[in-house]
């Protein structure tokens, strides 16, 4: 890297860090103008735009301790491109803000830029600009921009006699949350689920294509997701525990800290699968599962096994 290795964001610069970041942030076709003006320049040829922001405090979102520099930039990139694969669409272009200590290696903030822009470039989105200050903690926040070529999908689409469907790993990145919290390392394939989710990109515009009456990114949990579809589609939804898959590392992580294995995948967060509702009839893209149905609205939003859940059903912000 450019700078020495005990170089601080003080040492650095505002603009030399930034001069330095923006290396590893090369530019997609639709990007006319990118970092360096006041405003990024788009080109936006066919389709409906679609923008969502995420934001990641150290300390409530992550720490450092836990998780390397370059990890944390996969997953801030990771939880925005998640929230516009939901829609059925593909993020083309991403912005980038970060207030972090003065002190803070300047390592540490280019190596963040090196894992934000390897999750990018997954669906070939361009980080195309941002702004960068100091504070007292690190504060990352994204917005990511995409395109849908077809009616988006909303939460509010799922009709009674809908099929719930899940794509993608639920409950690994909570049960390597739990693993971190106790201090421990392994197993590793749950730790690195955490540090650096794996959403489904692209079965999002597959579900679209496909069909989807309604879709959600499991950000904050599958139970609070589908209550989600649920108020917004103003139904009920019923989750079958017999459908879901409990790998037999969270079945090992539940026993040695006295948690229930099905409550990582029904309350867990981070891992960013998606959940969407199907009409009956739909032939479902490869990658999905059923483990639910839409019902008529009942006494709950969301039932598990036909039951009200009363186990923690996700990530509550305040």
């Amino acid at each position: 890297m450019a700078f020495p290795r005990d170089t601080t964001l003080a040492d650095a610069g505002e603009f030399g860090l930034i001069t330095e970041m923006t290396k590893h942030f090369p530019q997609g076709k639709q990007v006319l103008v990118g970092p360096g003006d006041d405003a990024a320049l788009l080109r936006i040829t066919q389709g409906h735009v679609v923008v969502s922001s995420d934001m990641m405090v150290e300390g409530r979102h992550f720490r450092r301790d836990w998780a390397e520099a370059s990890h944390i930039g996969h997953r801030a990139a990771g939880q925005n491109l998640a929230d516009i694969a939901a829609m059925g669409g593909i993020a083309h272009s991403m912005t980038l803000g970060l207030a972090a200590p003065a002190d803070l290696p300047a390592e540490w903030a280019v190596d963040f830029a090196e894992g934000f822009a390897a999750e990018c470039a997954l669906v070939g989105a361009s980080v195309v600009g941002g702004d960068i200050t100091s504070a007292d903690q690190i504060v990352i926040s994204v917005t990511a921009i995409g395109a849908v070529t077809q009616a988006p999908i909303l939460r509010s689409g799922a009709e009674p006699g809908d099929v719930l469907a899940l794509c993608g790993r639920q409950g690994w990145a909570a049960a390597g949350l739990a693993i971190l919290k106790r201090g421990f390392r392994s197993p590793r394939v749950l730790v690195d689920a955490y540090r650096r989710p794996q959403p489904p990109y692209a079965a999002g515009p597959e579900a679209a294509k496909a069909g989807a009456s309604a879709m959600i990114d499991v950000s904050d949990g599958l139970l609070a997701e589908a209550a989600h579809i649920a108020a917004a589609s103003e139904v009920t939804v019923d989750v079958r525990t017999a459908a879901l898959t409990v790998p037999e590392e969270l079945n090992a992580v539940a026993s040695a800290t006295g948690a229930d294995p099905l409550g990582f995948v029904l309350g867990g967060g981070d891992d960013h699968a998606l959940l969407a509702a199907f009409p009956p009839e739909v032939e479902l893209p490869e990658g999905w599962t059923v483990i639910g149905e839409v019902q008529e609205s009942g006494e709950a939003p969301v039932t598990v096994d036909g039951e009200v859940y009363g186990g923690a059903t996700g990530w509550t912000h305040f």
